[in-house]
């Protein structure tokens, strides 16, 4: 009997996992991809003798798709994830202060240490905290939500400048890679929800300990290979089109490839150039997710100047800084990642502009870092890291399946629930792949999605 050919348009982790679960299902799976390699926003490379990701990429407990993803790759050891959520946030001038969960069950797991919150006024802590509780009761279902700016609600439920800033943003920032004056509060209110609000394990952190190509892109190829699939790079989808008995196919470089299903998992504004006019898809809705960069320092250092995993910072340029030397290889000094989520200031400025900027905040930071040798200072920038999470994004996305029964949708800017993360890319090509799998007849073992 002849296997159900589904075709997958992009290898990024929305594709990636889209073609595994078609694969597990028995489906003929055909990959297209339009770069040199797998893996989309998350890839590494070689510089000077060191692996350096394009950007740093961290999940939480909560993650569940994600982490359901990497058991299927069998490559949990590959990544550490911690037992409590401990976050050390750094302020120039102020000791470093901890956000760690307690022993109490949600919500009050993280009342004691935001207590301690010393960044922020005895009252501004007393302040966010009856936010939180108040932020914990909000419906996601309401519609209303994706009307407001985060800054809104939070200034109406008594929120100060610099509690936004100190407190709120640091979280809005790395999720939703928006400030929280431009951020959805449906978004936001998901990110808290379910990472700090409900479960007092939902919000560990987990980071990869190899370069992210050998934890998504190479092992996800290894196992489409065992799965008969074929994976064609350098391939860029050109146009598809729909056959007069549902079917689908894809042209690429004038070849044109037959298909029972086709998963389209490429960026927004690449889908809507795409996808046919029967489809029904809107495609100025897709234009109009926009997008939002995010930039990334690496710095090298001929000894240790940080002694923690990683840190946020506050009232400084820095946001997020990785210890990643063993991830790049680097067997002596360190080798840091500073992660800048809402990089439009950064995006084209050199090296050198990066350099006299972030320089002195990381000797602000670190005092360390003040005796300390720059070996190697360079930056990579993800111009398109994400879409937009603003207020109205909601509409904008759309589900998986599209008016032509073959033709599927997958992409953290699809209708997950979810900001454009990991978690987010994962969900929406297991759910293309459900949606495929049943319009060609197949079974899918894909566990349902759920909201939270």
């Amino acid at each position: 009997m002849t296997r159900p050919q589904i075709g997958i348009v992009g290898g990024g982790l929305a594709g990636l996992s889209a073609a595994i679960a078609c694969g597990d299902a028995g489906a003929q799976v055909t990959l297209f991809e339009a770069r040199t390699r797998l893996g989309g926003a998350t890839w590494s490379s070689e510089r000077d003798g060191l692996w350096i990701d394009n950007g740093q990429h961290v999940f939480l407990r909560c993650c569940e798709s994600y982490l359901a993803f990497l058991r299927r790759l069998d490559v949990m050891h590959l990544v550490t994830l911690q037992d409590r959520l401990d976050i050390p946030v750094l302020m120039p001038g102020r000791p470093m202060v901890r956000l760690r969960c307690g022993a109490l069950p949600a919500p009050l797991h993280m009342l004691g240490s935001l207590l301690r919150y010393s960044h922020v006024s005895v009252l501004d802590r007393l302040r966010i905290a009856r936010a939180a509780f108040a932020l914990r009761g909000l419906d996601l279902a309401d519609p209303m939500l994706d009307k407001q700016t985060f800054d809104g609600w939070l200034y109406a439920h008594g929120q100060s400048h610099a509690a936004i800033e100190r407190f709120w943003d640091l979280f809005t920032r790395a999720t939703i890679n928006l400030r929280p004056r431009d951020a959805s509060l449906a978004l936001a209110v998901k990110v808290f929800q379910t990472g700090l609000l409900t479960d007092p394990h939902a919000g560990e952190i987990g980071i990869s300990v190899v370069p992210l190509a050998q934890l998504h892109a190479e092992p996800a190829a290894r196992e489409l290979a065992k799965l008969g699939a074929e994976i064609h790079t350098r391939a860029p989808v050109e146009a598809i089109a729909c056959g007069p008995h549902g079917e689908a196919s894809l042209r690429v470089r004038e070849r044109v490839f037959p298909f029972d299903a086709v998963i389209v998992a490429t960026p927004h504004e690449a889908a809507a150039e795409i996808l046919p006019e029967a489809a029904k898809v809107d495609r100025e809705a897709l234009r109009g997710l926009g997008r939002s960069p995010i930039v990334n320092l690496h710095i090298v250092y001929d000894r240790v100047v940080m002694n923690e995993p990683f840190a946020a910072g506050v009232e400084t340029p820095m946001q997020w800084i990785f210890d990643r030397t063993a991830a790049a290889g680097l067997k002596s000094g360190q080798c840091l990642t500073v992660s800048l989520s809402v990089a439009d200031a950064y995006v084209g400025a050199s090296r050198d502009a990066l350099r006299a900027q972030f320089e002195p905040a990381l000797q602000q930071l670190f005092p360390a870092a003040r005796d300390a040798q720059i070996l190697a200072f360079f930056a990579t920038c993800e111009r398109a890291a994400t879409f937009r999470g603003a207020p109205g994004t909601a509409v904008k996305r759309p589900k998986a399946e599209t008016a032509v029964r073959s033709i599927h949708l997958a992409g953290a800017w699809t209708d997950t629930g979810w900001p454009a993360t990991m978690e987010g890319a994962v969900r929406s090509g297991n759910n293309a792949a459900r949606t495929a799998l049943h319009c060609v007849g197949l079974r899918s073992a894909v566990r349902e999605a759920v909201a939270a």
